[in-house]
């Protein structure tokens, strides 16, 4: 069964850069899309970013794009996402998520669609 485990995590300044990375063990994470999404406090997990399993299909969220991007090293099985011009409402606990599908280039913006998780990592911009 496919682990995952974030790392990276902290605390910035609005206007500050970060990378956060996602390395996943015991799955086929090198065949599977995957994702970045975030979650505030009472508030539903809301879609950051996705990448295929070459890393030649990303997409972004509205709130991100320009600001965010996302990348893979599927040699080490690591994820990454490098956030520039942080903003305090990218404040949350960032997770990283594997899908099942093997070499697609098909990703979504669903939390549903991905089927393991890592525990997730607070980022937190203040202003």
């Amino acid at each position: 069964q496919a682990q995952m485990v974030e790392s990276g995590g902290g605390l910035v300044q609005a206007g500050d850069s970060l990378r956060i990375s996602c390395a996943a063990s015991g799955s086929s994470f090198s065949a599977n899309g995957a994702a970045w999404f975030r979650q505030v406090r009472g508030k539903e997990r809301e879609f950051v970013a996705a990448i295929n399993w070459s890393g030649s299909v990303t997409d972004f969220s509205k709130a991100v794009e320009g600001r965010f991007s996302i990348s893979r090293d599927n040699d080490n099985n690591t994820m990454y996402l490098q956030m520039n011009s942080l903003k305090p409402e990218d404040t949350g606990v960032y997770y990283c998520g594997v899908d099942s599908t093997v070499y697609s280039n098909y990703i979504s913006r669903s939390k549903g669609w991905y089927g393991h998780w890592g525990q997730g990592i607070q980022v937190t911009v203040s202003s």
